[in-house]
């Protein structure tokens, strides 16, 4: 076996390999440095989503000549001293790999300036190697300039993902970053278009305010507690907020962002029985602790970290935020302000024994069907009606002036009809327009609805029991199926477009999804950076306000999920996953008419049976089993 030492440039490639994985781990690592030496506003200027050009400037602290090339070494900090100082770490970075790793696979422009020097510096580094450092005119503080990134490493290269989503990475980061420092302004511009321009805030609501949009703040509520163990302070989100899939949840510790799926179920458990599953409520939690009871250094990313005693922060959390539920009322007050009111009188007993009081009883024909007898009663009903032709008027003498002033004045015949009134010409068109829509309107067979769930009609052998919603998801996978497959979807245009506040980050995933969502039926056209207006669903899709918007952040995880699969896997799993949400987004079938064109529809697919995640859409209950009940 023949053992040899790597190059110092191949190790630094595979080091890299852990701190830079994309686009978005170099900006976030610079940006963290940026917080850490004081600056006061950053800039974030992407280019190509980051395969370009990456730019963080900063005003901060600077540094010297000389500490301009030592930081791009290996373990080169300004953070710790001793082994003692990483049990007390409050910076974003203290191991010094972020630059060494980054230099190690991209080529590296830093200028950079102190203070109290008159004339900056630049340096240039490429595969790990210090190229040249010279004066240069520079601003206080430090700019950053990450060109083609991967470019000595192409298989790497190879593997990122489209712009879209290697930018939607990189909001992320930007996000994260910016919420912990609401008194730092940041800015983010790709391709010469600012995406965010945050100035200071004055609080950390502000500062969600500014990055997630109003629409995220006014559906949160506070939480703070101070224990002796950990404070606990932010904001989580009203229970009827919550939404399908994660978005907007953050956990923050010592101002530095983490994730952690255990702490994830201690705010899930304080929601149980607040929201239906499959749910999950908006949280901002951050918390302050000993920097001696957490490790922060398990993880090359950092995003990963270890506390003390897990156990008791979950339960201080759990109730923190259960009791901040309770605290806050979600349902509808009760106004009990009776100023101005008018008074209702209330009667006692006694007013009914002198006060005849009676219910009026009003007449019902079962048998009645608008589009018989021209829309007017037949003769022989048992049931009263004041307005049989030639009858009367029930209105009295004026109305019968009235009718026979009009008579008189529009040379109208008067044999018979309303008061003198002759009707014999619209009971003539009421006729055809009855003849015109009978076949359409009638159903070719009994069927019923029952509570809008299932649709009950006769069959051969029995009674069929259909499912509508399942119906539903049948017929709309054929469509999308066949959508995806060969040719377009119908678009149903909406009367009045609906506007929908996605985030920066889910505006990726439209812009990089507008054709397929196109040929799918959905109009959906950008408006703003983190908005979207929607001027048309597919066909079958409700247009209404309310589930549109519930329509597109369901539809989010599904544009969000890896497509690499094969197509025939991704097409047949894209328009299972869109019928199932259009199913829960129809209009309800409320009549016999629109149920007898659903069944129509349901039988005219490939497998009425079942639906295309194989839960079974008609049954039939045989004539004998039916027998059995009686």
């Amino acid at each position: 076996m023949d053992i040899r030492i790597l190059p110092s440039n191949i190790a630094n490639m595979i080091a890299a390999g852990e701190v830079v994985q994309r686009p978005a781990s170099v900006v976030k690592e610079l940006m963290e440095n940026a917080v850490d030496a004081g600056a006061d506003q950053v800039t974030v200027v992407i280019q190509d989503a980051g395969r370009t050009l990456i730019q963080v400037i900063d005003n901060g602290c600077g540094m010297s000549p000389d500490q301009a090339v030592l930081c791009f070494e290996r373990h080169a900090t300004s953070k710790l001293r001793d082994a003692e100082d990483l049990q007390n770490i409050l910076t974003f970075g203290f191991r010094g790999e972020a630059l060494a790793s980054i230099a190690a696979v991209s080529e590296v422009t830093l200028k950079t300036r102190r203070e109290e020097d008159e004339v900056g510096c630049q340096v240039d580094f490429a595969d790990s190697r210090h190229i040249a450092t010279r004066e240069a005119a520079a601003a206080r503080g430090a700019n950053f300039s990450v060109r083609n990134l991967f470019y000595n490493v192409p298989a790497r290269r190879k593997f990122l993902k489209s712009d879209n989503v290697e930018f939607k990475h990189i909001v992320s980061e930007f996000t994260r970053v910016a919420l912990t420092r609401p008194d730092i302004g940041f800015t983010l511009t790709h391709n010469g278009k600012d995406v965010y321009v945050l100035r200071p805030a004055k609080s950390l609501k502000f500062r969600i305010q500014d990055v997630l949009g109003a629409g995220v703040v006014k559906d949160v509520v506070d939480i703070e507690a101070d224990t002796s163990v950990i404070g606990v302070r932010g904001f989580v989100g009203r229970p009827d907020a919550a939404k399908k899939g994660l978005g907007n949840q953050y956990f923050f510790v010592n101002g530095r962002y983490f994730r952690s799926p255990y702490l994830h179920k201690a705010v899930m458990k304080a929601y149980e029985n607040l929201i239906p599953e499959g749910v999950t409520p908006a949280y901002f939690i951050y918390l302050d602790i000993d920097p001696q009871s957490v490790d922060v250094n398990i993880h090359p990313t950092k995003t990963e970290i270890k506390f003390e005693d897990d156990s008791v922060i979950f339960q201080i959390l759990y109730a923190c935020i259960k009791e901040a539920l309770g605290r806050n009322s979600f349902g509808a007050s009760i106004d009990f302000d009776r100023e101005g009111v008018p008074d209702i009188p209330v009667f006692g007993k006694s007013f009914y024994d002198t006060h005849d009081v009676s219910e009026p009883q009003p007449g019902i024909d079962p048998t009645y069907n608008p589009f018989d007898n021209d829309g007017f009663q037949s003769v022989d009903s048992p049931f009263s009606n004041s307005f049989v032709p030639g009858a009367p008027s029930s209105f009295g003498a004026d109305w019968a002036a009235d009718a026979a002033g009009f008579d008189s004045g529009t040379h109208v015949p008067s044999s018979g009809g309303y008061g003198g009134l002759d009707t014999s010409r619209f009971i003539e068109r009421r006729d055809d327009y009855g003849k015109l829509f009978e076949d359409r309107l009638t159903p070719s067979k009994s069927v019923l609805t029952l509570n809008g769930k299932y649709i009950v009609t006769s069959a051969a052998s029995g009674l069929m029991v259909v499912n509508i919603s399942r119906a539903m998801e049948r017929i709309m996978y054929d469509r999308f199926l066949s959508a995806l497959s060969r040719n377009g979807h119908v678009t149903q245009t909406a009367l009045f477009p609906v506007t929908v506040q996605v985030g920066v980050e889910n505006m990726c995933l439209f812009e990089e999804h507008f054709q397929l969502l196109l040929s799918l039926g959905f109009d959906i056209a950008p408006f703003g950076t983190d908005t979207i207006v929607v001027n048309g669903v597919p066909e079958g899709y409700s247009a209404e306000a309310g589930k549109v918007q519930t329509m597109i952040y369901d539809l989010l995880p599904v544009l969000a999920e890896d497509h690499n699969a094969l197509p025939e896997m991704m097409t047949a799993n894209m328009a299972s996953r869109l019928a199932g949400l259009g199913s829960l987004n129809c209009d309800p079938v409320t009549n016999p008419v629109e149920a007898q064109r659903l069944i129509e529809q349901l039988l005219a697919c490939g497998n009425a049976e079942f639906t295309s995640t194989g839960r079974r859409i008609i049954t039939i209950i045989p004539v004998d089993e039916i027998d059995k009940k009686f």
